[in-house]
Order: structure tokens, then C-alpha cells, then sequence
């Protein structure tokens, strides 16, 4: 077969996997209704497996720097600690019997309660998600149990180098601010949360001003409005999280923290359009092709690190960013390659092929990851964090529609400046290797 052929038969497979998924996930079944206050967005999909969320905004917005972890700490007390009327051991037994799993966590932006469970047992897998949102038993024994493990959680986090790194890279570039604390909390910060501090925080941030909830499955929408009502339409009203203005990364700069380990780590942080804007999607792609052209600079090349990585963070809703990540024995060429990289797109711009080819792998890729109800879900919910649920049924449309020049327009305006964070050994290293960003042959002062 002609390479042609081939590249042929390649696009109308993947164009076939892409229509039946979206077939299948998206479009006109996808509904948005009000419950008693509440926003509940609702996708009708063939699938047995039905997932619930729901999303709590404010992540480390609703917590102060001294209680770091708080949120995260009580949510995951609150569905994995058993209820009022069952506790742990009965509760846990009761969900496996039917195959139901209730989860919770918090993030930098929001936080969820969650469900996953089959049709066949949805009402009796329903009853106990509710149960464990709303009368949560917060026993004593259980808080001391998790509390240990989050801590020893929260010192293998600090001497992991990787953890480590991406935790000092958020406290150095948005200092002061939310993003700078961790969400699962630190070990000092965890040791001084008390049972009191968890029940006090879990029934101000479980108020109708702050949640909604996204349900995926085979599922009648009238069936999920009637148990959303019966269930969540007392709860108070409550206030809305605190919304930060956003950081501007408008000048480069690094920090170094000095580690005596076999490989250095580095990660660069710039400013990000936000997910649900225009330039959301021409980013997450120019960001794409940046991670290939890295992986062949900078692995294949080079042998300068096993995984290096460029990205755009889709998951950071109030302060989107972009980041670049390496690990490698050599930093200071390592910096020197990702910059040169980096000014050589802003110089030349990506090429048709590589946008052509990145729309057809990316797509790919991205409704690959979208087969099961709860991606659906997580989907759906950080669509509507970003601005609308909707886009999310415009995934495909705004990804074709993306031209060469929306690509290399968005990327030129957002990577002008880069603030470094390096964990290594700080002989290998000196400030002025960090180089900064170019303005035509001018480079521009750190600060």
C-alpha cells in the first residue's frame, strides 16, 4: 500500500473512532437543569456505569495557609469514613456488595464527592452516595487513622524529588496566593488540624452557592432531578468561595533549592490563557507539539533526560499556566535546549504538518481517554469550572477549526516569560544560566 493510502486509511479511522464516541458521549443528550437552586448537568450515554460528581469550587481558595490539606482531609473523611447511621466497616460492606464506590477529594480549584456504580444497583448505590454527602460521621478513631496516613502521605511527598519539585515550583510563582499551598496539606500543617476544624469547614463549604453536579450514565433525567431534590434540596444556601484575581507571569526569574541527589530536577512556569477561552485549545495544542519537539531535542538527541515534558494545564481553573519540566544530569545545556527551542518557535512558528498532524493524534488521544463515564464527568465538571459545560461538546469543532496562525499567535504571546524552579545540586548551576526570555536579539533582564 502507497504511504498515501496509509495516511488515508489512518484519517478515516480515526475519524470513525471519533464519531462513534462522540456519537455515543455527547451532543443533544447532554442537558442542563436547575434543582432546587442547585446546577446539575446531565449526560445520557448507553453505559451501565453511572457517575456522579459533585464539584465544591474553591479548592485551596476556601482554606487559610495554616490549615493547608483542610479541604482535601475533610472530603476524604466524609465519603471514605462511613456515615451517621453505618459506620466505616458497614458502610465500606454495603457498597461492595453492589459494586458502588463513594470518593472525595480536593484540589488547587474545587473539590468532589463522587459515585461510581452500575444501573443495576443505582437507586441502593444513590441511597448511600447521599447518605455519606450529607450525615457523614467524622468519627474520632477514623479522623486519627487517616490523619496518620495523610501525614506519612505528606513526608514521602517532601522527599520525593518529583512531588518536591512541582510543590516549591507553586509556593515560588504564586507566593502569597492559593496556588502556593498544597492541597493534601503538609505535615505540619495536617498534625494541627483537629475533628473540629474538619466538621466546621465540610458544613461551610457544602452549601448550594458553591456546588453542582454532573451525573453520566444510562440514566432517566427525571430519576436523577427527583433524587437530587429529595437529597441535596435542604441544603443552605451558604456564601460563595473567595475568587482571587489572577497572576500575570510578566518577568522571568528562578529559584534554586540545593539537594544533593544523582539527578537535578527543573520546572518552568509561564502564564496560560484559560480553558474555556478562545485561546484555551490553540494552547493545549501549541503546548503538544512543544512536548514532541522536546522528546526529539532533548531524549533523542541529546540523551539529556529520559522524560522531558511540556504542558498545558487544563486541571488550573482561577490561574492556568503552562509548564516545561526536565530531569537530566546536565541542567545547564538541558535550559539552554529548552529556551533555544522555545525562541525558535516564537522565531519560525510551527509548521501545517505538525498542526495537522497534532490534530489527528491529539483527538485520538483525548476521546480515548473519554470511554469511561467518570473521564465523561470529570470532563463535563472542569468544562464548567472553565467557563461552560458546553464546551465540552465543542471539543472536536474548536480543534479543527484551530488554524496555523491561532497556534503560533497564542503561544508567542504566552511564553514570554519563564519563572524557573531547580532542585539539584546547586554547583551545577549558576542564575545567569537560566536563560531569559527573548524579545527579537535582546535578552530581557530577570526582574
Amino acid at each position: 500500500m502507497k504511504r498515501n493510502s496509509i495516511i488515508t486509511a489512518m484519517f478515516l479511522s480515526a475519524a470513525l473512532l471519533l464519531n462513534s464516541i462522540v456519537t455515543l458521549a455527547g451532543g443533544p443528550a447532554t442537558k442542563e437543569v436547575s434543582v432546587e437552586g442547585i446546577k446539575v448537568i446531565i449526560k445520557q450515554t448507553p453505559k451501565e456505569v453511572i457517575s456522579v460528581r459533585m464539584f465544591i469550587k474553591g479548592g485551596n481558595a476556601n482554606i487559610p495557609e495554616d490549615k493547608q490539606g483542610l479541604e482535601n482531609f475533610a472530603f476524604s473523611l466524609a465519603a471514605e469514613g462511613g456515615s451517621k447511621m453505618r459506620n466505616k466497616d458497614v458502610f465500606s460492606t454495603e457498597c461492595e456488595k453492589i459494586g458502588a464506590e463513594v470518593s472525595g477529594y480536593s484540589s488547587y480549584d474545587f473539590g468532589t464527592m463522587n459515585l461510581n456504580c452500575i444501573k443495576a444497583f443505582w437507586d441502593e448505590s444513590w441511597s448511600l452516595f447521599a447518605e455519606a454527602v450529607t450525615s457523614p460521621a467524622f468519627d474520632a478513631k477514623e479522623f486519627e487513622n487517616m490523619k496518620g496516613t495523610l501525614i506519612a502521605g505528606a513526608k514521602q511527598g517532601e522527599s520525593n524529588p518529583d512531588q518536591h519539585l512541582a510543590n516549591i515550583a507553586m509556593e515560588s510563582v504564586f507566593k502569597g496566593r492559593s496556588y502556593s499551598k498544597i492541597p493534601e496539606g503538609t505535615a505540619a500543617s495536617l498534625e494541627k488540624l483537629t475533628l473540629k476544624d474538619l466538621q466546621d469547614h465540610y458544613a461551610k463549604a457544602m452549601v448550594k452557592s458553591r456546588v453542582f453536579i454532573v451525573v453520566v450514565g444510562n440514566v432517566n433525567p427525571d430519576d436523577v432531578i427527583a433524587k437530587i431534590k429529595a437529597s441535596f434540596g435542604k441544603l443552605p444556601l451558604g456564601t460563595p468561595s473567595p475568587v482571587e484575581p489572577r497572576v500575570q507571569i510578566t518577568k522571568p526569574g528562578v529559584y534554586i533549592e540545593d539537594r544533593d541527589i544523582a539527578t537535578n530536577y527543573l520546572m518552568g512556569i509561564m502564564t496560560a490563557p484559560g480553558m474555556g477561552s478562545p485561546e484555551g485549545v490553540p494552547m493545549r495544542i501549541g503546548m503538544n507539539i512543544l512536548y514532541d519537539r522536546f522528546f526529539v531535542e532533548l531524549r533523542t538527541k541529546r540523551s539529556l533526560s529520559y522524560a522531558p515534558a511540556a504542558s498545558y494545564n487544563a486541571n488550573r481553573i482561577s490561574n492556568p499556566y503552562n509548564s516545561i519540566y526536565i530531569s537530566t544530569l546536565d541542567p545547564k545545556q538541558s535550559i539552554e535546549v529548552m529556551t533555544e527551542e522555545i525562541n525558535k518557535i516564537k522565531k519560525e512558528g510551527f509548521t501545517e504538518k505538525e498542526l495537522l498532524d497534532k490534530k489527528l493524534s491529539f483527538l485520538t488521544r483525548y476521546y480515548m481517554g473519554q470511554e469511561t463515564s467518570s473521564a465523561q464527568s470529570q470532563t463535563l465538571g472542569m468544562n464548567e469550572l472553565g467557563g461552560t459545560w458546553k464546551n465540552a461538546d465543542t471539543f472536536t469543532e474548536d480543534v479543527n477549526k484551530t488554524t496555523l496562525k491561532d497556534v503560533n499567535t497564542v503561544f508567542t504571546k504566552y511564553t514570554g516569560a519563564i519563572r524557573w524552579t531547580y532542585l539539584g545540586k546547586k554547583d551545577a548551576v549558576k542564575e545567569e544560566d537560566f536563560k531569559q526570555t527573548w524579545k527579537g536579539n535582546v535578552l530581557q533582564s530577570p526582574y
